[in-house]
C-alpha cells in the first residue's frame, strides 16, 4: 500500500513537468522542419531537446517500475510504455523518437484522472494534426515525386487524412509517408470510435437518469395513492361510529 501510495504521488507531482517537457519536445522537432535553413548549432541543439526529452519518460517508466508493488503486473499492464522506451534505442531516428514520445505523453495523460475525456481526445487530435504535418513534411519535402512542399499542405493532408476524407490531391510517395498515413487514417478511426461511443454513453445514462427519477416519481405517486386510501378507510369507520 505504502509503494502504492509513492508510485501515485510520483505520477501526480511529474504529470506537469513531462507535460511541459513534451511541449519542449514539440517545438524542437517543428523547429527543423518548419526552417530547413536553420544553422547547424540550432539543429543540434534541437536534436539534444529531443533526447533529453525522451531520457526523461524513460526516467519516468523506470521510476514507476521500482514504485510499483507488483513489478512484473506493472510490466504487463505497462507494455506500451516499455516499447515506447526501447523504439528509439533500436535505431536513431527522428521519427522514432517522435513516435515514442507521443505514446508516452499518451500513456501518461490516460493515468492522470483530472483530465477528462474531451480534453485528451481533443489533445490527441491536435497533437496528431501537428506532429503528422511535421513528420510527412519532413519525409515527402525532397522526394522527387512528392507533391507535399509546404507546410499548409502537410496540414491539409494531415486533415484529410484523419478525417479518413482523402480527397486526393496531397499524397505521400515514400514508403515512410505512407506508414505514415496508415497511421493517422488508423488514429482518425480511432478517436471517431471513442467520441461516438462517450457521446453515446452521455445518452445512455442521460436516459437511465430520466428512468430512475420517473420510476422514484411513480412510486411516491403509488405510496400516496395507498395512504390515500388508508385515510377514506379511516373517516369511513369514524363516520360509522359517529352514526352509532
Amino acid at each position: 500500500m505504502q509503494q502504492h501510495s509513492a508510485q501515485l504521488r510520483w505520477e501526480q507531482h511529474t504529470q506537469r513537468p513531462l507535460f511541459a517537457l513534451a511541449l519542449a519536445f514539440a517545438v524542437a522537432y517543428a523547429v527543423p522542419i518548419v526552417r530547413p535553413d536553420a544553422g547547424r548549432d540550432v539543429v543540434r541543439l534541437c536534436s539534444a531537446v529531443e533526447w533529453v526529452v525522451w531520457a526523461a519518460f524513460a526516467l519516468d517508466y523506470a521510476v514507476r517500475l521500482v514504485l510499483a508493488p507488483n513489478r512484473p503486473a506493472f510490466v504487463r499492464t505497462h507494455w506500451l510504455d516499455l516499447g515506447a522506451v526501447l523504439l528509439p534505442m533500436l535505431q536513431p531516428l527522428r521519427l522514432l523518437r517522435l513516435v515514442s514520445t507521443l505514446l508516452l505523453v499518451g500513456q501518461r495523460a490516460r493515468m492522470a484522472s483530472q483530465i477528462r475525456l474531451t480534453t485528451y481526445v481533443v489533445g490527441a487530435v491536435v497533437g496528431l494534426l501537428m506532429f503528422g504535418s511535421l513528420a510527412v513534411l519532413s519525409v515527402e519535402r525532397d522526394s522527387p515525386d512528392g507533391n507535399i512542399r509546404t507546410l499548409g499542405d502537410a496540414v491539409w493532408w494531415s486533415f484529410t487524412t484523419m478525417t479518413t476524407v482523402g480527397y486526393g490531391d496531397h499524397a505521400p510517395t515514400t514508403g515512410l509517408g505512407r506508414m505514415l498515413a496508415v497511421g493517422l487514417m488508423l488514429s482518425g478511426i480511432a478517436l471517431l470510435g471513442v467520441v461516438t461511443a462517450n457521446i453515446a454513453a452521455w445518452f445512455i445514462a442521460r436516459f437511465e437518469k430520466d428512468d430512475v427519477e420517473e420510476r422514484r416519481q411513480t412510486e411516491a405517486i403509488r405510496e400516496l395513492t395507498e395512504e390515500v386510501r388508508a385515510l377514506r378507510g379511516e373517516v369511513a369507520a369514524l363516520k360509522g361510529t359517529a352514526v352509532e
